[in-house]
């Protein structure tokens, strides 16, 4: 029979999973279906349970789910663990397991993709709530040489930063307000949501240079504001696209063991922004 798997949000028409998730399927000759699944606000859990029922294997999760799909899983990874937050569940063996793909997928994009090594690295993330925080472990695990998290709040960044001391393994790791930025980075990772709004975080120009990579969670046809105000001062800019990709790549190989090739596929969905 052929295995079925789904993206739930609200809303969710505007997902593009299903369109990935074929495409991955094709190319590795996986016999599954994928579809968008609306999910009413106060009904997740119950929308879970008759997923299980029905026989799906798994879901990615999007907006506003991913605190509750942390909380209904049974068994946790690491990475969903150390997020606080999960994306992608697995329906297999009598349980729901519980992981979170975001980070992933952003380090896979920039090292992979953009060809950018963030080993022994000055990394910079702007933001510290839930983006920033699926993204901390991954991070870590590339061994960079610093890590700082600067955000608007110094409390949030600070608490960010306590909560994955333990996990720094030789790097350096810090917060900082916006404004207290003092020389640039090789790599900045937008993972505020300010873009969204055609703003940027109120950090000084003094964060780029010509040699560092800036990175913006978010995505668009064109480049966001945290890219031109980055390119406008040496920065190389890098969006959100490759992100999505990815991190439904590594959410097919939680589910099917198997790793899709993504390159084709991110520059098709490039070309029809």
């Amino acid at each position: 029979m052929t295995d079925k798997y789904c993206v739930i949000g609200n809303p969710i028409a505007q997902s593009r999973s299903p369109e990935i998730h074929a495409v991955f399927a094709a190319q590795t000759g996986q016999d599954m279906s994928y579809e968008r699944c609306l999910a009413p606000i106060d009904g997740f859990a119950d929308t879970i349970r008759r997923l299980v029922a029905e026989g799906y294997k798994g879901s990615n999760v999007t907006a506003p789910f991913k605190l509750d799909a942390f909380r209904i899983a049974t068994r946790l990874s690491d990475r969903a663990r150390a997020a606080g937050a999960v994306n992608t569940l697995a329906y297999r063996d009598g349980e729901i397991f519980g992981d979170n793909t975001d980070g992933a997928g952003v380090v896979a994009d920039i090292v992979r993709n953009a060809g950018v090594p963030l080993a022994g690295k000055r990394l910079l993330v702007l933001g510290a709530g839930g983006a920033a925080r699926g993204a901390m472990l991954p991070i870590l695990a590339e061994h960079p040489r610093t890590l700082v998290v600067a955000n608007r709040t110094r409390a949030t960044a600070d608490e960010l930063v306590a909560q994955f001391a333990s996990l720094a393994d030789g790097c350096s790791l810090s917060a900082c307000n916006f404004e207290d930025i003092a020389a640039p980075f090789d790599v900045v990772i937008n993972a505020t949501s300010a873009s969204l709004g055609g703003t940027i975080p109120p950090i000084p120009a003094v964060t780029f240079c010509q040699d560092t990579l800036a990175f913006d969670m978010m995505y668009a046809k064109n480049p966001t504001v945290f890219m031109e105000f980055a390119a406008a001062h040496g920065a190389t800019t890098r969006d959100g696209l490759g992100m999505l990709v990815e991190q439904a790549a590594e959410a097919f190989f939680v589910w099917r063991g198997v790793r899709p090739e993504t390159q084709q596929l991110l520059k098709d969905m490039r070309s029809k922004l």
